[in-house]
Order: C-alpha cells, then structure tokens, then sequence
C-alpha cells in the first residue's frame, strides 16, 4: 500500500473521514470535508458531480486510486469516493498525491 493510503487509513483510524457517495456528498455540502478523493474507476456522472459540489464548496478534489484501494484504506470492501474531515490529513494527502 502507498503513502496516499497509508494517510487514508490513519485519517479513518482517527474518525477523520466518511466514505459512500450520500456520506460524501452530505459532508461537501455542511462544508465538513477538507478534501473529497474519487476513485478513477467512477462514472464519469459521479466524477462530475462531486466536481461540480466540490467546485461550488471551494473543497480541493482529486481522482486517485481504485475502487478497491479506496475501500481497503477506508477499512471497508469497495468505495468510489471519500471525504477527508480534518484539513491536517487533507493536506498531507494532498502533498502526497502531488508528489506523484
């Protein structure tokens, strides 16, 4: 597992994170996520929205990793996208993808 995941995990270890679309979305718009990760296997309708919410929230987004790494990092089977709730995590991860 890479760094990225690596913080993913300890963000969720910590209760910083919420994943599933509706906890996601539900997190963007109370403007508790400091950043919102898709997986790149996502629709591209679900890419967009989060996008668009993201955009509209002023809330950084990326596309990163698979739906399996993502739910592995979170802990659980498959997830499409996550939001990270602490923007110390947030901009760790960040750095880290920007490394790449």
């Amino acid at each position: 597992m890479n760094k990225v995941f690596s913080m993913v995990g300890l963000a969720t270890r910590a209760g910083k994170t919420v994943a599933g679309e509706f906890s996601v979305e539900k997190a963007v718009k109370q403007r508790k996520a400091k950043l919102v990760i898709v997986s790149t296997e996502a629709s591209e309708n679900t890419k967009k929205l989060f996008e668009n919410k993201c955009n509209y929230y002023d809330i950084p987004y990326v596309t990163y990793g698979t739906r399996e790494e993502l739910g592995t990092a979170t802990g659980n089977k498959d997830r499409v996208s996550i939001a990270v709730l602490d923007s110390e995590f947030s901009k760790s991860i960040i750095h880290l993808i920007s490394k790449k």
